[in-house]
């Protein structure tokens, strides 16, 4: 019960991210590369004054930093930049839909390859995403826009599952970030884009950075190594209907019966794909 806990409110913190990125940059209080920036910095230094305060070294040396933090960075950038010219849904759809598939491959060429019944809940979870997110009128692709959130789901992929290496979630968060922070600005140099700033603009960059995304990956960092690789990708199929749901209740959007079963489908999907989870578990115990 504790894991769904705090599962769960993981979930959320990621879906408020997405919440927090539209108030921001839809309403042109701030740029998406402002609101990448100043969001990873306040990140690093809320999460390494978490760490400091509790008598313990932020590993940014690590050899392992590479991975994390590059693979944050990766994300990071990919995921702001691809919203400039791709459509806000078909951009949710690609990111989760490659971070499954990215998850799943590495999961594979590691030794742990999705079970049959993981898979069909994907299936049916990433169906019901497809339902809700598709959009209403002709789809037009930018190829640039495309690409960026390509890479954007393999980096969150690879943050993810190199949390299970993680000994102190916390401690390697704080320390991505940190890395990542220079990088991420760099990155607005490649990319650049029209600067807008403004004090809600900020407010609202700090407050992702500082709690739902720097507080939420630790949490997201501690709960990883406790499931199978294969549900990292499929838990997380939950967050764009959360950010949906929450969008009607505090953004005043429209639900709809297409929310509705759609987003029956995503939790039918997810609750099948864990309980084979649990049942295997429960097998495993049994024979032991």
């Amino acid at each position: 019960m504790r894991l769904f806990l705090l599962t769960t409110i993981t979930m959320i913190a990621f879906a408020a991210n997405s919440i927090l990125n539209r108030l921001a940059v839809d309403s042109g209080a701030i740029d998406p590369a402002s609101f990448a920036i100043l969001r990873i910095l306040s990140g690093a230094v809320v999460l390494t004054a978490m760490v400091l305060l509790r008598g313990r070294r932020v590993p940014i040396l690590a050899p392992r930093r590479l991975i994390g933090a590059g693979s944050l960075t990766l994300y990071m950038i990919g995921f702001s930049w691809s919203y400039l010219t791709l459509e806000a849904g078909l951009g949710a759809l690609v990111l989760f839909g490659v971070v499954q598939l990215s998850i799943f491959a590495i999961a594979a060429l590691t030794g742990t390859p999705p079970l049959a019944r993981q898979l069909a809940g994907a299936a049916i979870a990433f169906a019901g995403l497809v339902w809700v997110l598709w959009p209403s009128g002709p789809v037009v692709v930018d190829r640039t826009g495309l690409l960026l959130m390509v890479l954007a789901g393999i980096g969150w992929a690879i943050y993810t599952l190199e949390g299970r290496k993680e000994s102190d979630a916390l401690a390697g968060t704080a320390a991505n970030f940190c890395v990542a922070s220079p990088l991420v600005a760099l990155g607005a140099l490649v990319i650049p884009v029209a600067t807008t700033i403004t004090a809600p603009g900020i407010a609202l960059a700090v407050l992702s950075g500082a709690v739902t995304s720097g507080m939420g990956y630790a949490l997201w960092y501690s709960l990883v190594p406790r499931y199978a690789p294969s549900l990292v990708a499929i838990i997380q199929l939950a967050v764009p209907v959360i950010a949906l749901i929450a969008g009607t209740v505090l953004l005043g959007e429209q639900a709809s019966l297409r929310l509705v079963f759609g987003t029956v489908l995503v939790l039918g999907g997810i609750a099948l794909a864990v309980s084979k989870s649990r049942a295997s578990r429960s097998e495993r115990a049994t024979s032991r």
